[in-house]
Formats: C-alpha cells, sequence, structure tokens
C-alpha cells in the first residue's frame, strides 16, 4: 500500500472484471474517468454530506472502506505521495529522525519546510520518501497523516468536509467512498 494512501489515469482495478456481470460492470464504470466525473460531482459531495445522516454514513464506512481498497490498488495511484504532503506532527520526526538516524534538526533541515498553517511538511514533490515503484521506504515508520489517509473509515469525511472533497479529487478511494455513500442513500430512501 501507498504510504500517503492509497492525479492520475493509472489508477486500476484490482483483479479481473467480467464485464457480464451487473454488479461488476457498474463498479468498472464508476472508475472509469473518475477523476472528470469526482470534478463534476464536488457540489453534489458537498451537499450530501452537508445532509448526510451522520450515524448512518458513519456506519457504512468501514465496510465502503474496506471494498474500496479491495478494488483500487494504490501502488498503481500514488497521486496522494505525489503531489501532497503530510503534516509531520513532533512523534512522526522523532520516529523517522530516529529510524533514518538522523538528529531531529537534520531531519527538519533535509526533508521539511513549515506551510501555511505552521506545519512541517515534506519539502518536495513528491514525497522524498517515495520510491519509483509507489512505495515507501519509510512505510513502517511513515507519518500519522499517511497511516490514516485517506480517511475513509472515520468520521473525518464528515467533520472536515471540504477536505475531504479535496482528497475525492485525486484519490480514487475517496471518491469510490462517495460515490457509494450517494448509492446507498438512493437505495434506502
Amino acid at each position: 500500500m501507498s504510504p500517503f494512501g492509497k492525479i492520475n489515469k493509472c489508477c486500476k482495478i484490482i483483479g479481473n472484471l467480467q464485464p457480464h456481470s451487473t454488479k461488476l460492470s457498474h463498479l468498472k464504470d464508476l472508475l472509469i474517468n473518475w477523476q472528470k466525473k469526482s470534478g463534476e460531482r464536488q457540489k453534489i459531495y458537498k451537499q450530501f454530506l452537508h445532509r448526510a445522516d451522520k450515524n448512518t454514513v458513519l456506519k457504512q464506512l468501514p465496510e465502503l472502506n474496506d471494498e474500496a481498497f479491495e478494488k483500487i490498488d494504490c501502488l498503481k495511484c500514488a497521486n496522494c505521495c505525489k503531489n501532497f504532503s503530510p503534516r509531520f506532527k513532533t512523534p512522526d520526526v522523532k520516529r523517522i529522525s530516529k529510524h533514518l538516524r538522523l538528529r531531529e534538526s537534520d531531519f527538519i533541515e533535509k526533508y521539511l519546510k513549515v506551510d501555511e498553517d505552521g506545519d512541517y511538511v515534506a519539502n518536495a514533490k513528491p514525497c522524498p520518501f517515495l520510491g519509483d515503484d509507489n512505495y515507501c521506504t519509510i512505510y513502517d515508520e511513515r507519518p500519522s497523516d499517511c497511516r490514516r489517509f485517506p480517511y475513509t473509515d472515520e468520521d473525518f469525511i464528515l467533520k472536515r468536509q471540504p477536505l475531504a472533497l479535496k482528497n475525492s479529487s485525486f484519490c480514487p478511494i475517496t471518491y469510490y467512498v462517495l460515490e457509494k455513500l450517494i448509492e446507498n442513500k438512493k437505495s434506502i430512501g
């Protein structure tokens, strides 16, 4: 799995989808041109999240998150790692610098900068820890933001709606979960 999650067309569906199955065909259709569709549906996502019943959504998230990760291979994508940086909180800096056998100040100087919110973030794109194979070179020590991304199994999607909307524009997992939540709402009522 990619370190920061899970903006390009290389995100692939895992497995061989047979077109004769309606459900599999729908899944394949759902993920075709997902970035374009996500861009077109931002207003719909915003309205849905604003009006969504919190408890109903929260009950669905773990299953939809797992389903999305079964269908989408983050290593084929790595948009999160190529285009954005997680926050490197103090425990992350301590853990990673120790792992890299660097003093914290040297780690910060070499790999990080302070962003407009006052947080440490990677000083380069793609992430300096992203390998050519889209694997994270510090995966076991990665920042907590990377461990949690794309946050589709927790209340983040409701609590931090603007960020969830942004994530849906570059993360096929977030896009998938939002689409399935909307689809489920339609089938429930």
